[in-house]
């Protein structure tokens, strides 16, 4: 895992981990997606880094934030650790354990690396904890990811052609 590059970017010079095509339309990284959590990423070392600041409609119990948004949040961040390898990959299983309720209205940090690579199965871990302080941990994950089918891939890029450059950095559109 030593190759991986710094700040999260390709050997031509591109953000790799954020989509910066015309689609954008995922609900937790999509900047198009104006009811999504438009989370950015950013790599430091080798870990898959972003920031979330919780509002009042992502809470579930009054103050904190809903369970599923943090494990939105982890799914999303776990995921693109084997970008940082250049291996875009879905959820094949992911574990969550939740530690204390997070609180709305307080800056969370998420952060995520690669644990275990095997030919196309990777595991990652990471946890969502207070950004002022990073012992203070709300939610930890595992999961296991395997590379996108073929299929699905030729089929999402039949409908957005500009995304080959995100999930295909080495092809150019035509």
């Amino acid at each position: 895992m030593a190759d991986m590059q710094e700040e999260g970017r390709r050997q031509d010079g591109r953000d790799r981990l954020n989509d910066t095509t015309s689609y954008q339309r995922c609900f937790v990284c999509g900047a198009r997606n104006p009811f999504g959590l438009q989370l950015r990423f950013r790599q430091e070392g080798d870990e898959v880094v972003a920031d979330f600041m919780p509002e009042e409609r992502h809470q579930g119990f009054p103050g904190t934030v809903h369970g599923g948004i943090l494990a939105a949040l982890l799914d999303e961040t776990l995921n693109r650790a084997p970008v940082l390898l250049g291996q875009w990959v879905m959820t094949a299983r992911l574990n969550l354990r939740f530690r204390r309720p997070a609180p709305i209205g307080q800056m969370l940090q998420i952060r995520a690396k690669l644990d275990y690579v095997r030919s196309r199965f990777y595991t990652a871990r990471g946890a969502i904890h207070l950004a002022a302080d990073s012992r203070v941990i709300y939610a930890e994950a595992e999961g296991s990811f395997l590379p996108i089918p073929p299929e699905i891939t030729e089929a999402v890029l039949a409908t957005y052609p500009d995304l080959i450059a995100w999930v295909r950095p080495d092809e150019q559109a035509f």
